[in-house]
C-alpha cells in the first residue's frame, strides 16, 4: 500500500500519463477539511502531503509536479488543488499565496515538513535550490554582465543573457538547451512548456554544481539567496525577508 507522502506513477501502456480516472484522494480530503471549517492555509498543506501522482493531464492540461524525479513544483500543485475546490478559499488570499510563493506565516519549519513528509519536503528542497534559487542566481550573473557591459560603454544586447550562462556553466544557453534537450529525450521540434523549462534550470543547476568546487558553488548560493531576498521583500512591499528555511 502506498504511503500518503509516497509518489506513485499514473500511467498507460504507451508510458504517456494518464488523464486522471477519478478525483483524487488528497483533493477530496481538501474539500471535507474546508467545509469542516479548517483553515484553508493548513488543510492545502496537508493534502499536499497526502498527493501521489507526480504528474497528470487535465482538461487537456499536463501538469508535472515532480521534475526530474527530484524536485516539487509545490506551488504548481497547490494551485492544481486550489482550483479543484470551487472558490472555498478567498480569491484574494489565494491569488497573494500563489504569487508570493511563500510558505505561510503560520506555518513553521517542523510543521511544513511534518505536513509534506519526508520524501516530498526533500523534494521541495531540490525544487527551491535547483529552480528557484537558480533563477536568482542567472538573474545575478546578468545583472553582473550587464553592469560590465556599461562600464565598458557596450550597448545592451540579448548576447548579456549567453555572456551570464557561458559565466555559470561555461557554455552559451543555446548549446547547453540542446544538450539538455538530448539527454531528456525531448522532442526539439515541439516548443518547451512551463516545467519543460522548469527541468531546464534544475537540469543546470546540477550541472553547475559538478562543474564548480565547493567554494565557489558556496558563494553563488549566498549571491542567489541575497538576490532572492531582494526580490520578496519588493514584491511584499519591503516587509523583510520572507520566512525562510532553506539557509539554516
Amino acid at each position: 500500500m502506498v504511503e500518503p507522502n509516497d509518489w506513485t506513477q499514473i500511467v498507460e501502456p504507451s508510458g504517456e500519463t494518464a488523464i486522471a480516472p477519478a478525483v483524487p484522494e488528497a483533493l477530496l480530503h481538501l474539500r471535507t477539511a474546508l467545509a469542516a471549517g479548517a483553515p484553508w492555509q493548513s488543510a492545502l498543506l496537508e493534502a499536499m502531503g497526502r498527493w501521489t501522482w507526480p504528474e497528470e493531464v487535465l482538461d487537456g492540461r499536463k501538469y508535472r509536479y515532480l521534475l526530474m524525479g527530484e524536485a516539487f513544483d509545490w506551488l504548481l500543485l497547490a494551485e492544481r488543488l486550489c482550483d479543484g475546490v470551487d472558490g472555498a478559499i478567498p480569491v484574494e488570499e489565494k491569488e497573494r499565496f500563489l504569487f508570493s510563493g511563500r510558505i505561510p506565516d503560520s506555518v513553521d519549519e517542523g510543521q511544513f515538513r511534518d505536513y509534506l513528509g519526508t520524501s516530498k519536503f526533500r523534494a521541495y528542497m531540490n525544487f527551491h535550490y535547483g529552480v528557484v534559487l537558480e533563477e536568482a542566481l542567472q538573474l545575478v550573473s546578468e545583472e553582473e554582465v550587464r553592469k560590465l557591459h556599461l562600464s565598458r560603454g557596450y550597448p545592451d544586447t540579448e548576447d548579456v543573457t549567453e555572456e551570464a550562462y557561458v559565466s555559470l556553466y561555461q557554455k552559451p544557453r543555446t548549446e547547453l538547451l540542446k544538450t539538455f534537450q538530448k539527454e531528456t529525450k525531448k522532442d526539439r521540434r515541439r516548443n518547451l512548456s512551463l516545467s519543460d523549462l522548469k527541468e531546464f534550470t534544475y537540469w543546470l543547476h546540477k550541472h553547475r554544481i559538478n562543474l564548480w568546487d565547493p567554494a565557489r558553488v558556496a558563494s553563488d548560493t549566498r549571491k542567489a539567496v541575497r538576490r532572492l531576498d531582494l526580490l520578496e521583500q519588493h514584491d511584499n512591499g519591503r516587509r523583510g525577508p520572507s520566512q525562510d528555511f532553506h539557509q539554516k
